[in-house]
């Protein structure tokens, strides 16, 4: 039975990005000729939350941002999507996060420095300000680009509160263990899944043994994300691989793993089953790679449920 519970409330950091294509990095001490450039609304919190809000959801964002330009963009990026701000603190005297971005022109992959500006000072005490937004949604997401004690508290608040708690371990950081047992769900992609467990993710059986390594620390349920093979479902009642979306041609990686997140926490909140949940993250994260950008690629709630319908 579907939750009356709608509402998601994310956690998370915006940062402009800086994206730059190129066929290769740069070596120390080089300096490369690029093929294009672009800024445009980033951070792993901001796209997950426009991510869920253009696939339906009513979402509420927790994060701080600086008195700046890119601040501006932060919040006509929110406003334009529909996302409730009043949990978003404007700070003066420090800037708002920014990523630099490198896009293989060759390949469409991505490598990313994120600095995280003025969300670098969200604490505990901007979870307990937030606690009935909280309390009032069906889920709650965190990702890693903020000072893990505000991640530590949200997550503690929200499985208090009976709130589904989705924990996205990007970047890979050192988790302690008192964390997993208020994860309902995590959301690693391969390298992350093996920075916290150790077991190399090359495979799906791979995926099985990293996700029961997080199982036994105590998480509920482990989504593992492994770009073109899909998404490995994985808790103690079924272990199932979702099959990625395969839609086009990939223009860019860069934001696939939010609109996964984002889709999967907006069929999570409107109570589908896990399966389909997945599912209906694949599709967004296949529709978005096709793309470029990150925030401006997150596909509207329709793209979705066409692409979900052909594919039945």
């Amino acid at each position: 039975m579907a939750s009356e519970k709608k509402s998601i409330t994310i956690l998370g950091i915006f940062a402009a990005d800086l994206a730059f294509r190129a066929t290769r990095l740069p070596q120390i001490g080089e300096t490369l000729l690029g093929q294009g450039f672009a800024i445009g609304p980033g951070g792993k919190g901001s796209n997950q939350a426009v991510a869920a809000a253009r696939a339906g959801a009513q979402v509420h964002l927790i994060t701080r941002i600086g008195h700046d330009l890119f601040g501006e963009l932060a919040l006509k990026t929110w406003h334009d999507a529909g996302i409730d701000t009043q949990h978003v603190q404007v700070m003066e005297g420090t800037s708002t996060g920014a990523a630099f971005i490198f896009v293989s022109t060759e390949t469409g992959d991505n490598a990313i420095i994120v600095a995280s500006g003025a969300a670098v000072h969200l604490s505990p005490d901007d979870i307990k300000a937030a606690q009935s937004t909280i309390g009032a949604s069906a889920v709650f997401m965190v990702q890693l680009e903020q000072p893990l004690c505000a991640v530590e508290e949200g997550l503690r608040l929200a499985h208090k509160l009976g709130v589904k708690t989705v924990l996205n371990p990007a970047p890979a950081a050192p988790l302690p263990d008192a964390v997993y047992p208020y994860c309902d769900f995590i959301t690693p992609n391969e390298t992350e899944a093996q920075a916290l467990t150790g077991v190399a993710v090359k495979s799906s059986d791979d995926a099985r043994r990293a996700a029961e390594v997080l199982l036994a620390r105590g998480a509920g349920c482990v989504i593992i994300t492994l770009g073109a093979q899909g998404a490995l479902l994985h808790d103690k009642n079924q272990s199932l691989l979702i099959p990625a979306f395969n839609v086009g041609k990939v223009v860019d990686t860069t934001g696939a793993g939010d609109a996964f997140n984002g889709g999967f926490a907006v069929a999570l909140a409107q109570g589908q089953t896990l399966a389909a949940c997945v599912r209906f993250g694949c599709a967004a994260a296949g529709l978005s790679v096709t793309r470029a950008g990150t925030a401006a690629a997150m596909p509207s709630r329709a793209e979705i449920e066409g692409l979900l319908a052909t594919c039945d």
